[in-house]
């Protein structure tokens, strides 16, 4: 052919022929699909995850065959069921499982235990189904699936009892119906010998201990080293398909390998950062809706007019699998006495079945047993099972949504009417000045990390000398709010957006604290080497220190509680955060409400540890003030009451690596304050040259004030 025919010829348009050959339109169908889905059954109230998968029986081999489930469908389904694993371990509330760990266990035990029993029951005596089938349909009927958990985090119940207790119990039964699974295949396919069950014990101690203990070392590793977004994020996705492939090579099924590791990655992965947000949106925009819309291709619609096994299948599941989550959810509310509300909102929360289910299912599908005559082949879950398994998903998830939504709501009413009662919360409204485009990302970070997202609002402010007209200053000083907009809005919150002309930088701030009614400061700390020759005078007392000017001032001109924030490592990768706290520092009148600060952010970093230093009158404080629910989760190292600061630089000489030190300071002339207090932050820059710091000046009274307080 000529060049130039060749040429015309590549601009012809290409036929489309079913089923659809063309990588671009196969995807194109399938992200339209994703796209219309909630508009559309938003409206006839469909379930979200199961539309996407009556839309992949639609448009699959078994429906109009638009498209052919093939290795690309194969491959981004299974990238899918990995990421519904990942995310499930990743979501666990670690800190509250530990706290409510006896009780988690045995919710597991029983939401385990019932459905299992009756499983088995229904495939032998009511279906008629093989011992290792039964076994196996026992085990989907076991799985649970926390899909209702937003309805409670949006509500604000997220640290009620029964829902603690639902999550706990989801870890235990999602890793015993997963290990049932491996059981149970290995003895249908006849691999199970005299040390099948020592292989099994060495192979999932082995996978759990590399997972657990060698995936947090090498993301905090890593983590502490690279700041790139998109880096981060595939060094994620590479921990999610290792921990799947030690599984497989140890025996394991993959799906418990990405679990365990969304449980590996957990404390380093803060509910509210940038990182999290991109892990939720990729999975719910790509890769789960690919896995559901797959599954979706392997259902023969037209089985269910065909015979009535299907239905008889699907009917049989549905009855038990509510009654067996039921039973489970009255018996552990009797056992831990639980209000009627709190028993719905436990059996809401466990009844619906999704992830693991569609896993196990899958499983036993793929095992072919033998053949019949006729060729066909004998699977350890026929296609009823599987069809019937689509209709159980349906119903589990309606009965899920209405009984999580019921429950929740009743709870939180009786919540929102004990606060009627008391004083109502005040608002978070944190300021963040920014300077430095390098420190933002860590100043907003921290601002985040301290304060709960019902009451949070952000605000990033940068100050220009109305004396100077300079265009250039204010596109730099634009530069820097959008810097820190961005920041904000990657872990999905809003920041408030100020540029404001004042005689000085001090000024700005201050006022700015009084028109936004300010609760919390965030500074950058000013580094020692970019300290300028004429400062303030300290308020701290004794002459000057490494705080720059505009600190200073800050802080003797405005009385909010201020965080002065030196950034050596990420907040996610920090260990141990160490709180220094002065003589009578539970006497100012901002004690509680930094201390409530200080342990919602090493909560909100995946449970970091908190070490409180502190004489013994102020630890009975610091105890005192604890979260209400479950044990103290702080340690506590208890000084003399002769304690001063003087002793500090022996302590900071003994941080770890990864630990965050918090100096808990007072202005000068103020209840807590003491003279040393002045050689603090030349400490802080001496002997923690790699340690992220930040001291913490908190609400104080003062003169009248102070007295009035007192008494």
């Amino acid at each position: 052919m000529p060049p130039l025919t060749a040429f015309i010829a590549s601009f012809a348009r290409p036929e489309i022929t079913l089923p659809l050959e063309d990588p671009i339109l196969k995807f194109l169908l399938i992200m339209a699909i994703v796209l219309a889905a909630p508009i559309l059954l938003n409206r006839l109230k469909v379930p979200y995850l199961l539309g996407l998968i009556i839309a992949g029986a639609v448009i699959g081999p078994h429906g109009l065959n638009l498209v052919l489930r093939d290795s690309s469908i194969i491959l981004s389904g299974t990238a899918g069921l990995l990421y519904i694993m990942f995310l499930s371990g990743l979501d666990l509330e670690m800190a509250d499982l530990r706290r409510s760990g006896r009780q988690s266990l045995l919710f597991g035990l029983l939401t385990f235990g019932v459905p299992l029993l009756f499983g088995i029951l229904a495939g032998r005596y009511l279906l008629g189904f093989p011992l290792h089938s039964s076994v196996l349909l026992a085990g989907l009927f076991a799985s649970q699936t926390l899909i209702a958990y937003p309805i409670v985090s949006k509500l604000g119940i997220a640290r009620d009892k029964a829902v603690t207790i639902a999550v706990g119990g989801t870890v235990i039964t999602d890793t015993l119906a997963l290990l049932l699974l491996t059981v149970v295949v290995g003895v249908a396919t006849g691999s199970v010998d005299e040390g099948f069950w020592w292989r099994l014990a060495a192979s999932v101690a082995g996978c759990i201990a590399a997972i657990l203990v060698l995936f947090p070392l090498a993301a905090r590793w890593f983590f502490k080293r690279c700041s790139d977004n998109v880096s981060q994020y595939v060094f994620v996705l590479v921990m999610v398909f290792l921990g799947a492939w030690l599984a497989q090579w140890a025996g394991l099924e993959p799906i418990i390998g990405a679990f365990l590791a969304g449980l590996a990655l957990n404390r380093l992965i803060p509910r509210t950062s940038p990182l999290m947000n991109r892990i939720e949106f990729v999975g719910n925009a790509v890769f789960i809706p690919f896995f559901l819309i797959g599954v979706g291709m392997l259902i023969d619609y037209r089985a269910f007019f065909r015979n009535w096994e299907s239905l008889e299948v699907a009917a049989v599941m549905i009855v038990l699998v509510t009654a067996a989550k039921y039973a489970a959810a009255y018996l552990s509310q009797k056992a831990f006495r639980l209000s009627a509300d709190q028993r719905t909102l436990l059996f809401g929360l466990s009844s619906a079945h999704v992830a693991a289910t569609l896993a196990a299912v899958m499983v036993g599908y793929n095992v072919i047993l033998g053949y019949t005559p006729e060729g066909e082949p004998i699977r350890l879950l026929g296609e009823s099972v599987l069809n019937g398994t689509i209709f159980m998903i349906l119903a589990t998830c309606t009965v899920s949504t209405f009984a999580t939504q019921r429950g929740a709501h009743q709870i939180a009413l009786r919540g929102a009417r004990r606060d009627n009662r008391t004083q109502g919360a005040p608002g978070e409204h944190v300021l963040i000045p920014v300077a430095h485009e390098e420190h933002i990302g860590e100043l907003v970070g921290l601002g985040i990390a301290l304060t709960k997202q019902k009451y949070r609002s952000l605000y990033a402010l940068k100050a220009i000398d109305n004396r100077l007209d300079d265009p250039e200053m204010q596109k730099s000083g634009q530069r820097l709010l959008d810097r820190a907009a961005e920041a904000a809005a990657a872990a999905g919150i809003h920041m408030h957006r100020l540029l404001r002309y004042d005689v000085n930088i001090v000024n700005a701030i201050v006022s700015v604290v009084r028109e936004r009614n300010v609760s919390d400061l965030v500074l950058g700390m000013h580094h020692v080497g970019e300290t300028p020759a004429l400062t303030l005078p300290d308020v701290l007392g004794g002459g000057t220190a490494p705080l720059g000017k505009t600190i200073p001032a800050v802080l003797e001109s405005s009385n909010v509680t201020t965080y002065i924030h030196a950034s050596r490592q990420p907040l996610s990768t920090v260990r141990r955060h160490l709180v220094f706290v002065p003589r009578r520092a539970e006497l100012e009148a901002g004690f509680r409400t930094w201390l409530l600060r200080v342990r919602h952010l090493a909560h909100d970093t995946a449970g970091a540890k908190l070490i409180f230093h502190a004489t013994g009158a102020t630890v009975e404080h610091l105890r005192r003030h604890r979260r209400r629910r479950g044990a103290d989760i702080a340690s506590y190292v208890v000084h003399d009451e002769v304690w001063s600061w003087d002793e500090l630089p022996a302590l900071l000489r003994e941080v770890r690596p990864d630990d965050c030190v918090w100096v808990v300071m007072s202005r000068r002339d103020r209840i807590s304050y003491q003279a040393a207090m002045s050689r603090v932050p030349g400490y802080l820059e001496e002997l923690l040259p790699r340690n992220s710091y930040v001291m913490l000046f908190p609400v104080q009274a003062g003169g009248e004030e102070e007295k009035m307080y007192l008494a």
